[in-house]
């Protein structure tokens, strides 16, 4: 398997919700199925990436609930692995019903594992005088223990597998040249599920309106004239309005990008209407989003899967800016170098505080400071080594980003997680 083709099939894929919350029903289901009896205990652990994402977003069709426990509850009840990260359009009445009375009756235990790092999601499933314990890590689908009793049964389940994919430690090695020139070769079937993640968060796009929320206030900024209604504006509502919608628990699915859907939400879009508008022919643009999608995944390999960095400010930014670069310029790496330094001059330091409706505000800057830092780098401008943390090469901006996020930012998501908790007794207590 090419590396593009593994960057899509791990990491690129649709899901209906916010996926840290959904990859916490997909361990639920997963370890409940293997029960054959209704669950009579639950027990969710995660780390703290896991935790603060799950804090305040809306989980669809929970009735306008919010959090992790309610997520591994539904998923519990469904208990259909094989749906993956869309599980919960299998969401009914009785199972809502039921799963709130797995909370209800105290049967429900959730903690975060604040020592943990990286995505890691802990799930042990009781019923019928057996117990089921089932870890996802490395990837939002990607069961690395199930065992029933003591005994393992990772050979019985379709995703379970090795711990780690060997295309990250490839990443990791290369040239942010190398990996463009690598994926940019695209067959017709590649070019159709890049597509699909088009219209898919086209779709969505359309949704979030109705809200009120980010996309609502950017229209009525054109209603009173504070706004101009141009392509910045264009692109900057649909992605809002997108991550308005599944921020606020829309049932809809959206194609992710490095597991996550905001950033699937501008690793796409971005490129797609910014390359419409341009008028850059559709195959350009295809090959534009899968340098987007190779970008964002390079770019966590370093920063990590679940950053205390905005990875739609920083890594869906950088992806995106580099494809509209490459819509224009081809792979000229000055101008793709010039991309990756202004994006990460501008946003550098903007902090993941946890997947919530807020998070539409973050994608709106992270679109604009895309259009101007490509745009900048077509022109010939770029940020420089003098400027920062940015580095004398591509390769060194990033890996001086990285050490940023996992050595100078070790404090921020206990930081965050604390917050979130004791907000979480203040609201028990009123």
């Amino acid at each position: 398997m090419d590396l593009l083709s593994e960057i899509l099939a791990n990491e690129v894929f649709p899901a209906i919700g916010c996926t840290e919350p959904i990859s916490c029903a997909y361990a639920a289901a997963a370890a409940a199925e293997q029960l054959n009896a209704p669950v009579s205990r639950l027990t969710v652990e995660v780390d703290p990436g896991t935790y603060k994402n799950g804090a305040a977003v809306t989980i669809p069709n929970s009735g306008g609930a919010t959090g992790n426990g309610i997520a591994a509850a539904l998923g519990a009840v469904i208990a259909k692995s094989a749906l993956r990260l869309e599980i919960l359009k299998d969401v009914t009445p009785n199972v809502l019903a039921t799963a709130k009375g797995l909370i209800q009756r105290g049967v429900l235990d959730y903690r975060c594992k604040t020592e943990q790092n990286g995505l890691h999601v802990e799930v042990t499933a009781e019923g019928g005088g057996s117990r089921v314990r089932c870890i996802v890590s490395e990837g939002h689908t990607n069961i690395t223990c199930l065992e029933k009793n003591g005994t393992s049964l990772m050979d019985a389940h379709p995703h379970a597998g090795p711990h780690d994919h060997p295309y990250r430690a490839r990443l990791k090695t290369m040239r942010v040249e190398e990996v463009l020139r690598a994926v940019t070769q695209l067959d017709e079937a590649t070019r159709a599920q890049i597509q699909h993640g088009v219209d898919m968060n086209l779709a969505i796009s359309e949704k979030g309106f109705a809200l009120k929320r980010t996309a609502y206030q950017l229209q009525q900024m054109i209603e009173v004239g504070i706004k101009k209604d141009d392509l910045f504006y264009q692109v900057k509502v649909r992605v809002a309005s997108a991550v308005d919608a599944r921020m606020g628990g829309l049932a809809e699915p959206v194609m992710t990008s490095g597991g996550s859907g905001n950033q699937g939400v501008l690793t796409i879009l971005v490129p797609y209407l910014v390359g419409t508008d341009r008028q850059v022919p559709l195959r350009t643009i295809q090959e534009s989003i899968a340098i987007s999608h190779a970008m964002n995944s390079y770019i966590k390999c370093f920063i990590g899967e679940l950053s205390v960095l905005c990875g739609c400010a920083i890594a869906a930014s950088v992806g995106a800016a580099i494809a509209l670069v490459y819509q224009q310029a081809g792979i000229d790496m000055q101008r793709i170098a010039f991309a990756i330094d202004n994006v990460i001059g501008d946003l550098c330091g903007i902090i993941c505080d946890g997947a919530k409706p807020g998070c539409s505000m973050k994608i709106v800057s992270g679109a604009d400071t895309v259009i101007r830092s490509a745009f900048m780098a077509i022109a010939g401008f770029g940020l420089s080594a003098q400027d920062g943390v940015l580095g004398h090469t591509p390769e060194e901006s990033i890996q001086n980003l990285s050490k940023v996020s996992l050595e100078g930012m070790g404090l921020v998501d206990p930081t965050v997680v604390n917050i979130l908790e004791s907000k979480s007794l203040r609201r028990g207590c009123a």
